[in-house]
């Protein structure tokens, strides 16, 4: 079973990059059909799926985000990672990570998912 966690600092001024790290143990970022994503969830809201990474390296991002955002991976490391540019406290929530088979824009649809860690933006 493939767990993934989280990593990264809790709190982020305005204006900042918002930065966090997946690890994934028990399997393999680049195994075939899988692909990797970052959620998240503001308070009081549902979830929002922001973008993706393949298995191939392809990346694929929420259209409200495109212009802000960057994932990118380290297969060395089995770690992909979210880099969330120009931050507001809008930007405030609880970010997963979370896999599944196939890329799939639908944050219900995951298999699995990190436990989430609370990013606040603030100054």
């Amino acid at each position: 079973q493939v767990q993934l966690q989280e990593s990264g600092p809790g709190l982020v001024k305005p204006s900042q990059t918002l930065s966090l790290r997946c690890t994934v143990s028990g399997g393999s970022i680049t195994t075939n059909s899988y692909a990797w994503s970052w959620i998240r969830q503001a308070p009081g809201k549902g979830l929002e799926w922001m973008g993706v990474v393949s298995y191939d390296g392809s990346t694929y991002y929420n259209p409200s985000l495109k212009s802000r955002i960057s994932i990118s991976r380290d297969t060395s490391k089995k770690q992909f990672s979210l880099q969330l540019y120009s931050v507001t406290p809008e930007d405030t929530a609880t970010y997963y990570c979370a896999t599944r088979e196939f890329e799939d824009s639908d944050p219900h649809a995951m298999d699995s998912w990190g436990k989430g860690t609370l990013v606040t933006v603030s100054s």
